[in-house]
């Protein structure tokens, strides 16, 4: 790749692919006469639209597809695991330049585009063409173009269209390209957003989306997106004359949204995550991910957690839009419209969306963006997203074959892959946890929890405690950094297999973990999404579990507010046997059935009147 090497990278001739192309290639390929197709990626980001029309190729016995990377972006970190990924054959880009190729398909305009042999496709890599971009004058100098994507600087090569085909999702973009660039618009083409279309198909899953991001009945699910630059929502200098507002943001997620009644994710562009490096971005975030926040990885998983948020704190990025688009209520942390073409449709999200200040509460702002939102808020913006919802795939692959001049395969449709599952991600919270609880009623009594990760040395939780609560405990991870707190912990929590052979069963782990913290009054093994073990200081052990709702699934509230819930039982004054056969417990305006399984005979107790000291 341009752009330097990498330490042990193979350079120069050594690094040019012999097969399936190459000097003498035809000796040792198998299938020959392939059209060759080239996918070119600029950075992570552009390669992210590269890997959703990959499909469109998929069982054509007469097409080779390549990779390559143009090595202009500065964004280069992650593109070799990223093209790894994708499985293809990757030529350098200067044996790219000198190979010719039946297509050429690209993401962005950056590198050298004009040098390839071959048909041009050029398709956005987020939603249509929105965002002002500074380029080099002949003096070195920076200038400010109109739009990225749409002006003459990125559209021309010596006053001739770059591009034989220019995709674009909606007519307005066509006619903003006309306006800016009229030589290039008659390589405009129609063909909807790819991108789009996959979350499209992925709607009707949201349930399970949502289960599969952790979020539990009652759960509302908060996304902060963000995209890169100073001036986005993560960057924090989007208005002079405001204070950054990332790390308020960051704190008050914690402080001020109970755990067991709000979910946090978030997702950042890729820029972010590959400029500044994967693990200073999670030390960036070290706290608010300790306080149970966590952070999507920059490749996958994305689009479905928009999918299952209920509201989404962005910026002016396309994540943002694209929430809107599907009916999700956006609140924006940063705005700078200065960045974008006044006439796209992101900036007239920008017009139209709430904003979200620094002032008063962060939760008041949440809740009344997700009380007043009316799903069709945003419908002339969904519109716009794309004029063929759900054909993508069909106009894209149409485009492409027409442009190699191959028949389109006859034996099966255009397809997309279909969004993944996403592996199982519960909250996990390693930072201490303020549990504030109450037990209502007689018949049957009642325990209601609400329960706060506590990062910073602020104001308790207790100090505004509503009416019902009548005592507060810490539970506190025994993997938590702040090991000095496990010495004063009220209830002491641990997350693993209850096979797990370094800690031995949990009936073992939790008698040991009492003797370890002496002023605990509970332990708590957690060996599943929806139940724990328990044991208290007396020595009873006993099962906590979710019961199973009308459709056969447990609860995935986590498990460590039942022990809290069990705590709370206790120190009120109550004996366990009085807690046989379960519990209700209460987070916010959810119920949860717990029942309460003794794991072996219980024995006389005296009731539990304190934690610790």
């Amino acid at each position: 790749m341009a752009g330097g090497a990498a330490a042990g990278e193979v350079t120069g001739e050594a690094a040019r692919v012999r097969v399936p192309v190459g000097e003498g290639a035809e000796r040792w390929v198998t299938r020959v006469g392939c059209r060759r197709v080239l996918f070119i990626v600029h950075n992570v980001t552009s390669a992210t639209r590269l890997l959703d029309v990959l499909p469109l190729f998929s069982g054509d016995l007469r097409v080779q597809m390549f990779a390559t990377c143009t090595g202009s972006s500065p964004f280069l970190a992650g593109v070799p695991e990223l093209l790894a990924r994708a499985g293809l054959p990757v030529l350098p880009w200067e044996q790219a330049r000198d190979t010719p190729f039946d297509l050429a398909v690209s993401a962005s305009y950056g590198g050298e585009l004009s040098a390839l042999q071959g048909k041009l496709a050029v398709l956005s890599h987020g939603v249509g063409y929105n965002k002002r971009l500074a380029t080099p004058d002949n003096t070195g100098q920076h200038r400010t173009t109109p739009v990225f994507g749409l002006s003459p600087d990125w559209l021309l090569h010596d006053g001739r269209p770059l591009a034989d085909a220019t995709v674009l999702s909606h007519p307005e973009q066509l006619d903003r390209l006309r306006s800016a660039c009229p030589q290039a618009a008659p390589t405009a083409v129609l063909a909807g957003d790819p991108c789009y279309d996959r979350i499209l198909a992925a709607l009707p899953q949201r349930a399970l989306l949502r289960r599969a991001l952790g979020v539990g009945p009652g759960q509302r699910l908060i996304v902060v997106s963000s995209t890169w630059a100073p001036r986005s929502l993560f960057g924090g200098d989007w208005e002079p004359a405001a204070d950054d507002l990332l790390p308020w943001l960051l704190s008050r997620l914690s402080a001020e949204l109970p755990a067991d009644e709000y979910r946090t994710v978030a997702v950042l562009h890729p820029n972010i995550w590959y400029g500044h490096g994967p693990g200073q971005v999670r030390a960036w975030l070290g706290n608010a991910r300790r306080a149970g926040l966590d952070a999507i990885p920059p490749l996958d998983g994305w689009r479905q957690a928009l999918i299952a948020a209920d509201c989404v704190l962005g910026d002016h990025s396309s994540v943002t839009y694209y929430a809107a688009s599907i009916g999700v209520p956006v609140l924006l942390g940063a705005f700078p419209q200065q960045d974008l073409d006044p006439l796209s449709p992101v900036a007239a999200l920008g017009r139209s969306a709430p904003r979200l200040v620094r002032r008063g509460s962060l939760r008041a702002q949440i809740d009344r963006v997700m009380a007043a939102h009316d799903p069709g808020r945003y419908k002339e913006l969904a519109e716009q997203t794309s004029s063929a919802p759900g054909e993508s795939a069909a106009l894209l692959r149409r485009l492409f074959y027409g442009l190699m001049g191959l028949p389109e395969p006859a034996a099966h449709p255009a397809l997309l892959d279909p969004l993944p599952l996403p592996p199982y991600l519960p909250a996990r919270r390693t930072a201490p946890v303020r549990v504030l609880s109450g037990v209502i009623g007689t018949a049957p009594p009642e325990v209601s929890v609400v329960r706060h990760a506590v990062v910073s040395d602020g104001p308790d939780p207790a100090d505004d405690a509503a009416p019902w609560v009548d005592s507060a405990h810490t539970v506190v991870d025994e993997e938590t950094p702040q090991t000095g707190r496990l010495r004063i912990a009220d209830v002491v929590v641990r997350y693993a297999a209850g096979d797990d052979p370094r800690l031995g069963p949990p009936a073992a782990w939790t008698a040991e973990a009492l003797d370890r913290y002496p002023y605990c009054g509970l332990t708590a093994y957690v060996d599943g999404p929806d139940r724990c073990v328990v044991r208290t200081r007396e020595g009873d052990l006993v099962r906590l579990s979710a019961a199973a709702g009308p459709d056969g699934r447990a609860d995935l509230c986590d498990p460590a507010a039942y022990a809290s819930a069990l705590h709370a039982w206790l120190t009120s004054g109550r004996d366990l046997a009085d807690a046989v056969p379960g519990i209700t417990v209460r987070t916010g305006d959810t119920v949860h059935h717990v029942t309460v399984d003794p794991l072996a005979p219980l024995a006389p107790v005296t009731p539990l009147t304190s934690g610790a000291p």
